[in-house]
């Protein structure tokens, strides 16, 4: 845990608060000290072009009482700071009853992310050179012609105290790594690039040396990949059967099924930013999402998984529980405010804000689809298939207001014949409505090749903030979805 946080005045900073909030005549409150260290350093062609590393701390104050809810802020770590802001969230506390679901006491607990080496004990000119050495490598490979090397890493403490006794104190490290190419054409002069597929994770510096992630192996794969990108030909639009890496499958996930069982969007909280959800609560247990080989779990325990916790800002024990059993619709995500909108006891622990400068909200925790039981490789799924597409790589994407309708691209895509790998493809755009896409889902790779990918900037809020989320899920066959061709975007 770092020292620094927690020589910080926390438990008087909080008990200021809470003593305040209890005077008030707040039948809950809560008080959390929330700091947020972040790096980021890139590298255009294996020289540094930009390097930042920044801290925030801030403490808020979250209060209930017979009249409503409240929320204040402040960026002063003192106690008549902090009184003042239980003050100013007992002003803006709104009219009307707000329910809060009530949750066992912890008392003292302290988490910590798994994790070897602190990429803030990693001195930067050590972190540069490393992601030169990923640069030179790659430009003294045909046909690479440019190179953007870069990782952001950020270091999450929070220290959270309430009026029923909770006191948890909690860290969190995450690392994002990414790797851009780009090449001309010899022929035809144009540009394509090709950006690595490694994911994001809730992991140390070890992850860059390899530890959960083999980023020598795609460093030496991308100049073919991205010789391949500029030699692709265009789709020919049509219904194919697909076969979806993990590596592109975990943005549909995260799109069509993290966001649309989410309960305040469901509830409307979030119709004037992000949207609703065709997932409504009446639907529980009876709307058919998907085939039966569709199973989809939410989970703040996995480990190394970014939306993983100890405790939410709530102070809730992490948890999972089904979202969706055998292509049927089971849960949603939710916290203490709006479970009794689903007739529940417990919140299932989605409380998350950005820093203390922002208000809680119930954000989306690790949303995974399981594999196969079955052994089956993403080689056995393209063997099944006689005519389809294989994508690779998250790349663009849109969804409507509803999380119905979408499309989504991909980094790199082949045309399968007869079971195998065939031409490389440009411009696919797969596009089809949830349920008829997860209806469609045919094939799941087995266990032994489900990966972790994931979004560290999923937006959401009024004013907005960001969280971040993994998902893991294995390949996947799907049969006859409309692609269409969307260019060849450069």
């Amino acid at each position: 845990m770092d020292h620094a946080f927690l020589a910080l005045p926390l438990r008087r900073l909080a008990d200021a608060a809470l003593d305040r909030a209890r005077q008030l005549g707040a039948h809950h409150a809560a008080a959390q000290i929330v700091r947020t260290r972040s790096s980021h350093l890139l590298l255009r062609d294996a020289r540094t072009a930009a390097s930042s590393d920044t801290s925030r701390t801030g403490l808020s104050v979250r209060l209930f009482g017979s009249r409503g809810r409240g929320f204040a802020s402040t960026v002063e770590l003192t106690a008549e700071a902090a009184v003042d802001a239980a003050d100013r969230a007992w002003e803006v506390a709104c009219a009307g009853f707000t329910s809060f679901a009530e949750e066992p006491v912890h008392h003292d607990a302290v988490w910590v992310s798994a994790y070897d080496v602190n990429p803030f004990d990693v001195p930067e000119s050590d972190r540069a050179a490393l992601l030169a050495d990923w640069s030179t490598t790659l430009l003294a490979q045909a046909p690479v012609s440019s190179v953007l090397a870069l990782c952001n890493a950020t270091q999450e403490n929070r220290f959270y105290a309430d009026l029923a006794g909770t006191t948890t104190t909690q860290q969190s490290i995450r690392v994002h790594p990414q790797v851009v190419v780009a090449g001309v054409h010899p022929r035809t002069g144009s540009m394509r690039t090709l950006r690595s597929v490694g994911p994001p994770t809730a992991r140390g510096w070890e992850y860059l040396g390899g530890a959960g992630w083999d980023w020598a192996g795609e460093i030496e794969a991308m100049p073919d990949q991205l010789a391949a990108k500029l030699g692709a030909g265009p789709v020919e639009p049509g219904a194919y059967d697909l076969v979806i890496d993990a590596s592109n499958l975990w943005l549909t996930i995260h799109e069509s099924v993290g966001h649309a069982t989410e309960l305040d969007r469901a509830l409307g909280h979030e119709i004037s930013y992000a949207g609703t959800t065709f997932a409504t609560p009446d639907l529980l247990g009876s709307l058919r999402y998907g085939s039966e080989l569709m199973t989809v779990t939410a989970d703040r325990t996995a480990p190394h998984g970014m939306a993983t916790t100890g405790f939410d800002d709530e102070g809730v024990a992490a948890q999972s529980w089904p979202l969706v059993e055998r292509g049927v619709l089971t849960g949603f995500q939710f916290d203490r405010s709006t479970a009794a909108a689903l007739g529940a006891t417990r919140s299932t622990g989605c409380s998350y804000a950005e820093s203390a400068s922002h208000v809680p909200l119930s954000r989306m925790p690790n949303v995974s689809l399981a594999p196969s039981a079955t052994p089956c490789s993403t080689d056995d799924l393209i063997a099944g298939v006689e005519d389809g597409i294989y994508l690779a790589g998250s790349d663009s994407w849109s969804i409507d207001a509803t999380r119905s309708d979408f499309q989504f691209t991909a980094q790199r895509c082949h045309r399968i014949r007869a079971g195998r790998l065939a031409e490389p493809l440009a411009g696919v755009a797969y596009h089809s409505s949830t349920t008829d896409f997860w209806s469609s889902l045919a094939g799941l790779g087995d266990a032994s090749i489900v990966t972790a990918f994931g979004a560290d900037l999923c937006g959401k809020g009024r004013p907005a903030q960001s969280a971040a989320a993994s998902h893991s899920c294995p390949s996947a066959l799907f049969t006859r979805v409309p692609v269409h061709y969307v260019g060849e975007a450069t």
